[in-house]
């Protein structure tokens, strides 16, 4: 994977789950967890996609650099221009511990 290809989009990671702040009270909503370049490829019929059968809700497909301290988990949630997904996988790509690959779902807005 080239080096210019990783920084075609910036996203945040993102937690949903209630946190306590440095007073004691709980905070609700969208906690920023990391904010980073990473490479986004919205779902198509290439190759790479067909051969994913497992993961066929994914919409997306995101690889960034592991950040340190921080396990990316489909708990959590990625927000970048193009919407908001919710993590479908994360895994350490080719196992050392350089880059993340993430398949994401878009959640889709019920507001109107």
């Amino acid at each position: 994977m080239s080096f210019g290809k990783m920084s075609n989009t910036f996203i945040e990671i993102i937690s949903t789950e209630p946190s306590k702040d440095a007073e004691g009270f709980v905070t609700k909503g969208d906690n920023i967890l990391a904010s980073v370049q990473a490479y986004f490829e919205p779902k198509n019929s290439t190759e790479k996609w067909r051969n994913n059968a497992a993961f066929a809700e994914a919409s997306a497909l995101f690889r960034f650099r592991k950040i340190p301290e921080l396990e990316v988990t489909a708990a959590h949630f990625i927000v970048c221009a193009a919407g908001r997904y919710r993590i479908v996988s994360a895994e350490d790509v080719r196992g050392r511990g350089m880059y993340v690959e993430v398949l994401a779902d878009k959640v889709e807005s019920t507001v109107r």
